[in-house]
C-alpha cells in the first residue's frame, strides 16, 4: 500500500477493507482534489472494487463520527444520492479516518439542477417538527466547532447557536472595528424579528454545507451530495449557501420552489442573515479578505430588518 497513508490510517483501513470485501486488498491509492480539511484518496482493491478515504491527523474528537452520522440521515431521507459511510477509526493520538463507498463522477444529465432543486425540498421535508431545531450532538462546519442543541425557536437557535459563536470567535481573534462590532450586535438584536415568520417551525433536515463542491454528477448523470454539516433548521439556510459562491443555476430554484416554496423575506434579507454564518465561518478559517463581504451582508440585514 502507499505510503502516502500515515501508518495508523494504514492499517486500520487495510483491516475494515478485508472486513468489508472478503480479505480484498488495496491496490492502488490516489490522491484526489477538492478539500481544504481534510485529505482524500481513491482505494482501488482487487476484487471489492473501489473506495474513498479521507483523514485528519488533527480533527477534532469524533468530527468523522459526525460526518458519518449526517451522510446517514441524508441517506435516509431518500431523496438523493448520497455516499454510503462504511468504517471510520482513528482518533487518541492517531489521525482519524472515514472509510466511505465510492461514486465515480460522470458529466451532469440534462435534468441534474431540476433533480438536485427538487431533491433538496424533499431532503428537507423528511425531517420530523416533533424533534425540534438542532441536532442529536454539536458537529464542525469545515473544522469548526457547530453547536446544535435542540429546541423549539429557529430564532433563538440561529443567533446563539449560529451566528453569535462565530461573532465571538471573530472578534476574539482580532478581526473587525468598533463600528462592525456595533452593527453585529443590532444584527444579532434583530433576528427575532427577521425569523419570526419561521420561528416555530416547520423543521427541515439541512445538509448544513450545500455549495458547488460538495455536490457532483455521478456516472448516470444524477446528483451527488458530499460533506455535510447536517442539522435541523429552515430550508432557506441551505439555498443561501448555495447562493454564497455562485449558485446551481435557475432550474435549480425553480424546481425546488415546486415542491416547498421560498419566502419573499428570503429574497429580501434572509438570504444574507443566512450568508452571515458562512461568512464570519470564513473569516474564521481564512481570514480577512472576507471581512468587506460580511460586513455588507450585516449592513443589508440591519437595513433591510431594522428599518
Amino acid at each position: 500500500m502507499s505510503t502516502t497513508l500515515p501508518s495508523p490510517v494504514e492499517e486500520g483501513v487495510r483491516d475494515a477493507v478485508q472486513r468489508l470485501g472478503s480479505s480484498a486488498r488495496i491496490e492502488k491509492v490516489t490522491p484526489v482534489a477538492g478539500g481544504c480539511i481534510n485529505h482524500g484518496v481513491r482505494l482501488d482493491t482487487d476484487h471489492a472494487g473501489a473506495f474513498f478515504l479521507k483523514w485528519n491527523a488533527s480533527a477534532p474528537p469524533r468530527l468523522f463520527d459526525a460526518e458519518a452520522e449526517g451522510l446517514n440521515a441524508l441517506r435516509e431521507a431518500g431523496a438523493l444520492r448520497v455516499p454510503e459511510p462504511l468504517a471510520r477509526g482513528g482518533g487518541s493520538g492517531s489521525p482519524s479516518w472515514l472509510l466511505m463507498e465510492w461514486l465515480e463522477p460522470g458529466a451532469p444529465g440534462p435534468d441534474y439542477a431540476v433533480t438536485l432543486g427538487r431533491g433538496l425540498a424533499r431532503t428537507h421535508a423528511s425531517a420530523s417538527d416533533a424533534a425540534g431545531f438542532g441536532w442529536r450532538r454539536p458537529n464542525w462546519i469545515g473544522s469548526l466547532p457547530q453547536l446544535n442543541r435542540v429546541g423549539r425557536s429557529w430564532s433563538a437557535f440561529w443567533r446563539d447557536q449560529r451566528l453569535a459563536p462565530q461573532f465571538r470567535r471573530a472578534v476574539d481573534r482580532g478581526h473587525f472595528g468598533p463600528g462592525e462590532r456595533r452593527l453585529f450586535a443590532t444584527v444579532l438584536a434583530l433576528v427575532p424579528d427577521a425569523l419570526a415568520d419561521v420561528d416555530s417551525g416547520p423543521v427541515h433536515l439541512l445538509h448544513g454545507d450545500l455549495w458547488g463542491g460538495n455536490a457532483f454528477a455521478g456516472q448516470d448523470g444524477a446528483p451527488v451530495v458530499i460533506d455535510p454539516a447536517a442539522y435541523r433548521g429552515h430550508g432557506e439556510v441551505d439555498l443561501a449557501m448555495t447562493e454564497l459562491f455562485g449558485g446551481f443555476g435557475r432550474d435549480f430554484y425553480d424546481a425546488y420552489a415546486s415542491e416547498l416554496s421560498i419566502s419573499d423575506a428570503y429574497h429580501a434579507y434572509r438570504r444574507d442573515l443566512y450568508q452571515l454564518y458562512y461568512l464570519l465561518v470564513h473569516v474564521n478559517l481564512f481570514g480577512s479578505q472576507y471581512e468587506r463581504r460580511t460586513v455588507g451582508a450585516a449592513e443589508r440585514v440591519a437595513a433591510a430588518v431594522g428599518a
